[in-house]
């Protein structure tokens, strides 16, 4: 039986791109070779990869001046590629939580410039997304993370920046329709809504391509080198390129962008109306900012021992991945796109079963 799956990461993927996939292990559409095996080189993988580019721009509605990438390294290795390739004399960052954080650490570390964090939310646990932050005119470059995947909190609106606007959109991409032209770059590691870990999506404006920095970078990290080698300047995660493709058949066939976020709601609102009606649970999040994707609960006060009794109880309903971040402590249930209707229902259900045998002990 398919597990309820809840995890942040690597996410839970459509039977499709999970059938669509397995089959390519064996074969990849008739060439004779495994998909694992096929050269990133030939005719049959290229045309794999370029219609994953073309999906990409069609189902996010991506105009023709942006570039479509898939990199290694996780969205992680793009915390130092950006300031590497972009930092001049100076960059803003908004601090929502762990990711954005180490993405303000891996630009310092450089020296390059100077490194503005020119809204927080670490003062009050990451438990809410700034809203209304005042954007310098002077920066080089704006980075925001959009979804943090770890607070559970989320900003739902494509917003105006006068400067150049970066997103780490790692977890929730693909969740919402999203106005591209209003981001010179977006950038996603793939396991948390896209398909499995090993590639990482870059969407990146034309004109950046001419703001890189006149300093030596290590060829790898530059971007107009992967643009110009269309993600090939060395040997790309060919099945991860595969999964994608396949995860945007589906997203496409679903409905597209809109559907997504229909759907996105509907979830969310299973799993927070238990939360709020639950008398052993609560959110930690402010409710303007609740993540769509990630959703953590915690204990309500006195609570606290029955931490081992509820995994146990979830695992029983075949439920997987709700353990929280040790950063929090308590629950996350993520809801990515794969996530269905059936899984948040048989979450709120097993919460409500929960606190029925607690109160009738």
């Amino acid at each position: 039986m398919r597990k309820h799956i809840f995890n942040a990461g690597p996410c839970k993927l459509s039977d499709m791109t999970l059938e669509n996939t397995a089959k390519a292990v064996m074969e990849l559409e008739n060439c004779g070779q495994s998909i694992l095996e096929v050269s990133h080189r030939s005719k049959d993988f290229q045309a794999v990869i370029d219609e994953a580019v073309a999906l990409f721009k069609e189902v996010m509605n991506i105009p023709d001046n942006y570039h479509v990438l898939f990199l290694g390294g996780g969205a992680s290795t793009q915390f130092g590629m950006i300031p590497f390739n972009f930092l001049k004399k100076k960059a803003a960052y908004v601090d929502t939580g762990t990711w954005s954080s180490k993405a303000i650490k891996e630009a310092k570390i450089m020296g390059f410039g100077e490194v503005e964090v020119i809204a927080s939310s670490e003062d009050k646990n990451h438990t809410f997304y700034p809203q209304d932050f005042k954007i310098p005119t002077d920066v080089d470059y704006l980075h925001i993370t959009t979804n943090n995947t770890i607070r559970g909190t989320e900003i739902l609106k494509d917003i105006d920046s006068p400067v150049p606007l970066i997103a780490d959109m790692s977890s929730d991409i693909l969740s919402r329709p999203v106005d591209v032209t209003k981001y010179a770059m977006i950038y996603a590691g793939a396991q948390k809504n896209v398909g499995p870990a090993g590639a990482t999506i870059v969407i990146i404006r034309d004109d950046m391509l001419q703001k890189v920095a006149e300093r030596p970078i290590p060829t790898m990290w530059r971007y107009d080198i992967h643009v110009k080698d269309g993600s090939m300047y060395n040997t790309p995660p060919c099945i991860n390129i595969f999964a994608i493709r396949e995860t945007l058949k589906w997203v496409k066939s679903m409905g597209g962008l809109k559907a997504m976020e229909d759907l996105a709601i509907k979830r969310a609102k299973v799993v927070y109306d238990e939360i709020e009606r639950n008398s052993l649970f609560m959110s930690p999040v402010s409710p303007e900012s609740r993540s769509r994707m990630n959703i953590p609960f915690v204990w309500t006060p006195g609570n606290e021992q029955y931490q081992d009794a509820f995994m146990d109880y979830a695992k029983k309903c075949n439920i997987v991945g709700i353990k929280g971040h040790r950063s929090v402590g308590g629950f996350r249930a993520s809801t990515y796109n794969a996530c269905s209707m059936e899984d948040v229902e048989a979450l709120a259900k097993c919460m409500a079963e929960f606190e029925k045998q607690v109160k009738n002990k």
